[in-house]
């Protein structure tokens, strides 16, 4: 298993938004190259998203099923990508004052991971979710600047 931290400067609200808009995955989750369908109801549970995961010319189709959604609080996801199994990805977002504390758990559930697990399967997968963490994170930010400059500038003009 490998888990992740990451204080996000932005609510809980702000990153639940993110995660639930799962066309905007590609944009924070390290090595998807396309989002190619995301059902209508996604993050519910058991909605489904289809992306294209890879590097250069080698990719391959994978597919995430939500299994337990709570708002703005947990988002597990089963990501199945064959011919190499699945895998259990937990999100958890704590408020910490007016941040979210992002817990990311991954934990190979099928396949070669499951045999190959350990130190070095561990560490690769760390880094590529810290990557991860830390583009959610400056989108977060992002937007979360953005809206409050709107509302500055509003209540200015106002």
């Amino acid at each position: 298993m490998a888990r992740n931290r990451r204080l996000i400067l932005s609510s809980p609200s702000e990153v639940w938004s993110l995660l639930a808009d799962g066309h905007r995955y590609g944009e924070w989750v390290t090595g998807t190259q396309q989002v190619l369908d995301a059902d209508p109801h996604w993050p519910d549970v058991g909605a489904r998203l289809r992306v294209r995961v890879g590097l250069g010319p080698l990719t391959l189709d994978d597919i995430c099923v939500v299994r337990i959604c709570e708002p703005r609080r947990r988002l597990e996801l089963e990501a199945k990508a064959e011919p190499f199994g699945a895998a259990r990805i937990a999100m958890n977002l704590v408020p910490w004052g007016e941040n979210t504390l992002f817990v990311l758990d991954w934990h190979a559930l099928r396949g070669p991971g499951t045999r190959m697990h350990g130190l070095p399967v561990d560490y690769a997968v760390r880094i590529r979710n810290g990557m991860m963490l830390t583009k959610l994170a400056r989108i977060a930010v992002r937007e979360h600047g953005e809206s409050d400059l709107g509302a500055s500038q509003h209540t200015r003009s106002g």
